[in-house]
Order: structure tokens, then C-alpha cells, then sequence
């Protein structure tokens, strides 16, 4: 479907079933962390997804050309981001499949019906209060920094709204892991699976994946580091992988 671009909007090929996203890089584009999380989750035919924080709908699309899920739903809060998404699951056909919600992860449990998602994606703001902010209402502000959410409000929704043994996928920053771990055992779900990304084989992790799942059992898997660049500018093959080249 074609679909009106507004003032420095571009459209991006996705390199996944030809599928195509409309982004402002005065705003915010997606980066490398929503696709490393379609990368570490799962997700089967038959389930309904709900993403977190959609930004402009990244995760669903990618969700959908990798899995083919049952139906995908993206929440929010920036009704221009909102916009550009449901304009890309137009310009990819896929209203029938994607639903893009405006609306403020607090009140995601009002929103939508109580453990009604067999997967639940995020991909929140990293960085705590307003630490750094020169403008916290700018787009790419909220974002980034828990300035309409913080993490309790991520983990403890998806309680509400993940079915039994539903799982849930995120990605964070390693320099709160220890909360993010506590923060999922407070709210039962239990962490089951995690991968740190480490930009270089010799720096410091700036990425952790995480999957935990409602009322689990306690035992988690530490897969194996995955390394981001081989050289400045040269992916890992498993990189390339991901992304779809």
C-alpha cells in the first residue's frame, strides 16, 4: 500500500520479506538493540504478541516476518511514533496482523485483557531518571531515559497481561542486572535465558538479552557472549545473521 511520508521521514528496507519501515532520524530510528532482541526471542505461529514501547513498530514487524505470529500488537505513548508505525504496517500490508495502540505502559493492564499474550517483547528506556537531560519531553529523551516508565512499570505490567508460562523478552544494559533480576523474581517471572552482546571480543558488555517466563521453574541458561564487530565497521557472522544479509 502506498502511504503519504510527512517532512524528513524515509522509508528503510528491512531486508526481511521485503518488508519496509518509515523513520525520521531526527526523532528516533530503531537501532541494533530491537534487532538483536528479534534475534534472541522466540515465538510460534499460533501466539499473540505484544511489544512494549513500540517506538515506530519495529519489533512487530520483524516479529512477523520471522515467526508469522497469530496477531502482533505494538503499544506507544508518542502518538507520532504511534503514526509512523501504523503508516508502516500499512505500507506493508499487515493490518490485519499488526495493531498499533496509543497508550502509557501504566496502564497497559486497562488497556488490554489480563493474561491475554503468549509473548511479550520490550525494549525500555536504559537509563535512570532525568541524569543527563538537557529537554525531557524530546522524543528521543523518552526513550531513552525512564522518563514516562521505569522498570517495575515494564516488568510488573507484563505480569498482568502474560499468560501462564507465557514468555517474555528484553533487552537492557548489564549495569542493572542485578535489579533487572530481582525486579522479574518479585513479579514471577522467572529469568530462564540470557546472552550478553559485547560491542569487541576484548571491551565490556553493553547489551544483555533477556527471557523469563510466567510462574517458571528456577533455572536460567547462559548462552555463549555474542560479539557485535569482528573490526570497526565488519560485523560478526552472526551478525550478519540476524539482520537478514
Amino acid at each position: 500500500m502506498k502511504v503519504e511520508l510527512k517532512d524528513k521521514e524515509r522509508i528503510d528496507d528491512l531486508q526481511r520479506n521485503g518488508y519496509q519501515i518509515i523513520q525520521n532520524p531526527e526523532k528516533f530510528c530503531f537501532g541494533m538493540d530491537a534487532v538483536l532482541l528479534t534475534g534472541f526471542a522466540h515465538a510460534r505461529e499460533k501466539d499473540i504478541l505484544l511489544d512494549l514501547g513500540t517506538g515506530t513498530g519495529i519489533i512487530p514487524l520483524l516479529m512477523e516476518a520471522k515467526y508469522h505470529c497469530s496477531h502482533l500488537t505494538g503499544l506507544e505513548i508518542q502518538e507520532e511514533s504511534a503514526d509512523m508505525a501504523r503508516r508502516s504496517v500499512a505500507l506493508n500490508d499487515l493490518q490485519d496482523r499488526i495493531d498499533i495502540v496509543t497508550g502509557d505502559i501504566k496502564e497497559a493492564d486497562r488497556i488490554f485483557q489480563a493474561a491475554s499474550f503468549d509473548c511479550i517483547t520490550c525494549n525500555p528506556p536504559y537509563m535512570i531518571g532525568q541524569h543527563g537531560l538537557t529537554n525531557p519531553e524530546e522524543p528521543k529523551a523518552i526513550a531513552r531515559h525512564e522518563v514516562l516508565c521505569t522498570l517495575e512499570d515494564v516488568v510488573s505490567r507484563t505480569a498482568k497481561l502474560l499468560k501462564p508460562g507465557g514468555h517474555f523478552y528484553m533487552v537492557h544494559r548489564p549495569f542493572r542486572l542485578a535489579e533487572i533480576m530481582t525486579m522479574l523474581v518479585k513479579y514471577k517471572l522467572e529469568p530462564k535465558r540470557m546472552q550478553l552482546v559485547y560491542p569487541y571480543i576484548d571491551k565490556e558488555p553493553n547489551m544483555v538479552l533477556i527471557e523469563a517466563v510466567r510462574g517458571g521453574r528456577s533455572r536460567m541458561t547462559v548462552e555463549k557472549p555474542l560479539i557485535v564487530y569482528q573490526s570497526p565497521g565488519v560485523y560478526m557472522p552472526e551478525i550478519y545473521d540476524i539482520y537478514g544479509y
